[in-house]
């Protein structure tokens, strides 16, 4: 969990904007103030400070390790910024763009409480002004895209009321499901800022989220990909997540699928430890509650709170009632 940390206690808090760069965290334990630099300033054994953490009560920071064993404090703060535009004729903005915002318009419920009403799903003929009929032909495989954003036997109303029940069942909201997406994506926008993005990148290795260690490695591409939505959102970024099982989840997995096959259980382990998206999906998430559908670059619910430990396996598992490998595998049938 997030850990609101008071650093600097001045009735003008523009000074501290002037050092933007340093920050104090107070270790309670020892009663000793401890000083970090941020990213890109580099350690050489690790900082004794949780990840993520806000400081300042706003700047979201996660911890980083380079290729070269050197630990960095990235701010990766949410916000609405400067625009995120490919573009050949105006060019390329690298900006935050949009990141607070829900379609009101189309999903008030999305909007008011984090989670989608299914009466207001079911009923619905067009989103951002585009019929469903149409959303679900440019969004199959083949069709804005060669892996597709739903899958062959799936539609966009039953993909959003189906991510919707997982959310609901683990008792989380789609903007928090959002959030540590767009920290990755944040990174990688800081990385761009600093002048460390390749085409073929391989500056940070792992990121420490929730106590757990994430492996990282993300690629871009000369083209980019349209939204289905017809909507801003746009995506030319390859990026991978994935954590490795800890021992003690390993055994309880196995504990408690006996009965899988070998094949079955690989599977499982693979979609709830692994993430390959692009930065189209934070956006998607947080506007729409839209994970895409079981294609290649899905986020599924599940697997985001598991890797960036916003939930446990015991506590996945009570939710989806010692099924997790249905709920993780099977596709939302066409409505």
């Amino acid at each position: 969990m997030d850990a609101n940390i008071s650093l600097i206690n001045r009735s003008d808090k523009n000074f501290f904007f002037i050092f933007i760069t340093f920050f104090l965290l107070i270790d309670i334990a020892v009663g000793q103030d401890i000083s970090y630099i941020l990213y890109p300033h580099l350690y050489d054994s690790l900082p004794m400070q949780s990840s993520p953490c806000i400081v300042l009560d706003t700047i979201q920071t996660i911890l980083v390790v380079t290729k070269n064993k050197q630990y960095g404090i990235v701010p990766v703060t949410l916000e609405n910024g400067k625009p995120l535009i490919y573009s050949y004729k105006i060019g390329t903005s690298m900006g935050k763009d949009k990141q607070f915002e829900v379609d009101v318009g189309d999903f008030p419920s999305l909007a008011k409480n984090g989670l989608h009403n299914e009466e207001e799903l079911a009923i619905k003929k067009m989103i951002t002004g585009i019929p469903i009929d149409v959303i679900n032909c440019t969004a199959k495989p083949n069709g804005y895209s060669y892996a597709g954003f739903l899958a062959e036997d799936e539609d966009i109303i039953a993909v959003l009321i189906g991510d919707n029940r997982l959310v609901s069942k683990m008792k989380l909201t789609h903007a928090q499901l959002a959030k540590p997406l767009f920290h990755i994506w944040n990174l990688i926008l800081k990385e761009t800022e600093l002048g460390n993005w390749a085409r073929f990148y391989d500056n940070i290795k792992q990121i420490h989220y929730n106590d757990n260690i994430l492996n990282f490695n993300a690629s871009g591409s000369k083209g980019w990909q349209q939204s289905i939505f017809f909507d801003e959102i746009q995506g030319r970024y390859n990026i991978h997540i994935d954590r490795e099982l800890t021992p003690t989840e390993f055994q309880f997995l196995k504990r408690h699928y006996p009965n899988l096959s070998k094949e079955e259980f690989n599977k499982m382990v693979y979609k709830l430890t692994t993430l390959d998206f692009s930065e189209m999906l934070p956006y998607y998430i947080m506007r729409y509650g839209f994970y895409e559908g079981h294609t290649d670059y899905r986020c599924d619910p599940i697997a985001i709170a598991f890797i960036f430990g916003l939930k446990n396996i015991e506590e996945i598992n009570t939710a989806f009632e010692g099924n997790l490998f249905n709920y993780i595998s099977k596709h939302y049938k066409s409505l």
